[in-house]
Parts: structure tokens; sequence; C-alpha cells
């Protein structure tokens, strides 16, 4: 049983996700040197579903490169991303407030859906699952959305929101897992964890 996992996220929803359900992490970080925003590029025509397991698997590569190059213990390695899409556009991390305001006029009054994929690196293989959410906005006024923006959430956030931010007092409905919305489904996570021999809460 291993007492700990790699983390190679920078994201403390992802740690205090981790820490509910009782998981021990070292956190396995890119270098400076490292560019980590490049994993994250879109491929023209790429599916939603196919972009975020596709940027996980590469995320964990890398990951797993860094172990080795640091001669860190060995510990299996969990790596996640998360993605918003409408339909077939893939709606990232905004650039600037323009285009976080354009996010969420497109998000306004209708369902989207949330993508988060999980991976976990046992040291002897890859585990991997895909959960896919579904949330709907409330309409949105522009002033809501202006004031939003100018608070600086949007910024390094898929599809321009934290669910676990003031903006959900305009989500209407939730059809899946909020703490995947937030950026690790739980209960995958869990699973493969298990599956990988990490100690948790309640392991038996």
């Amino acid at each position: 049983m291993h007492s700990f996992v790699y983390l190679a996220s920078q994201s403390p929803r992802r740690r205090q996700l981790l820490h509910q359900i009782g998981a021990r992490i070292e956190l396995l970080l890119p270098a400076h040197d490292e560019d980590a925003e490049a994993l994250e590029r879109t491929r023209r025509s790429e599916l939603p579903a196919d972009y975020v397991q596709r940027v996980t698997r590469a995320k964990l590569g890398a990951a797993r490169l860094r172990l080795a190059r640091r001669a860190l213990p060995a510990a299996p390695i969990l790596c996640a991303d998360t993605t918003v899409a409408l339909g077939t556009r893939i709606l990232g991390k905004p650039a600037d407030a323009d285009e976080a305001c354009a996010t969420l006029r497109a998000l306004s009054g209708r369902t989207h859906r949330v993508l988060t994929a999980v991976a976990v690196w046992t040291g002897r293989q890859t585990l991997q699952a895909l959960n896919v959410s579904h949330v709907r906005f409330a309409p949105l006024t522009g002033a809501t959305i202006a004031a939003y923006v100018a608070g600086g959430e949007p910024f390094g956030k898929a599809g321009a929101y934290a669910i676990q931010s003031a903006l959900a007092g305009w989500i209407e409905h939730i059809d899946g897992s909020y703490s995947a919305i937030m950026g690790l489904p739980l209960f995958e996570a869990a699973q493969l964890l298990q599956r990988a021999r990490v100690r948790l809460a309640l392991t038996p």
C-alpha cells in the first residue's frame, strides 16, 4: 500500500479535493523551463472528450519524465484536466477580459458540458477515467458578467468560471459530479487510487 500519491497539478482545488478523501499528496510540478501550457493546446476538429483525455495523458507523460529526472521515490502519479464544451466547441481558459466576457455570454441561459479526465500511473500501467457533467446557467446580464470578470475569477479557468465562486448563484441545474466540475471527479479518482493501492481515509 502506498502512503502518498504525486499530484502533477498546480490547482489548489485538486489538492483540496484529494485531501477530502484522505489522500496524502506530494506535488510534482513543472520546472520553470517546462512549457506546461503547451500541452493544453487544442487541435483542429478535435472533439472535447478526445481533447481532455489526450491532454491528461500528455500531462501524465511529462510528470513521469519529471519524476525520473528528479530521482524521487517511486509512487503513483495523478494527473487531471478539465474542459468546458458547448456542443463540439471547446471553451478553454480565456486569454483576456474580452474573451472571458464572450465565453460567459455564450454560456448564459444554456446547458453546457464539463468534461474532466483523470489518469493515474501505478508504476506499471496507466489507469484512466472520464467524467461528463452538465451545467445550466440562468441568463446572465451584461452587468453580472462584467462584475464577475472584473473580479478576476475567470482567468485560468476552463469556461471562464469556477463553480465554487460567486457565479454559483446563477447556476440553475447540475447533472453529474460537483467535484468533477471543480476539477477532479472524486468517485473516479478514488476508484483509480484504490486500484493503484494508494491509502485513502476509508481504506480498510
